[in-house]
């Protein structure tokens, strides 16, 4: 999709899982929330997106958490 993943894009992708599942969210149901698609979100925590700074924020807002926090090595 957008070339081989970055380190920090595998950071945010499993931070993005990682906070999804703790919050007992599906793929679906978080997309919901987010107002983003379910493929999108699958593709995100596949690290095959290279997200956009609004998309941070939304996913952010939808896990509670500062944007800079998903791009933490361990947050």
């Amino acid at each position: 999709m957008d070339g081989p993943p970055t380190n920090l894009r595998k950071v945010f992708a499993a931070n993005v899982r990682r906070l999804r599942k703790a919050a007992g969210l599906s793929q679906e149901a978080f997309a919901d929330v987010c107002g983003l698609h379910r493929t999108y979100i699958g593709s995100i925590e596949r690290a095959e997106r290279n997200v956009s700074l609004d998309n941070i924020e939304r996913i952010a807002d939808a896990l509670k958490v500062q944007g800079s926090q998903l791009l933490e090595a361990e947050c």
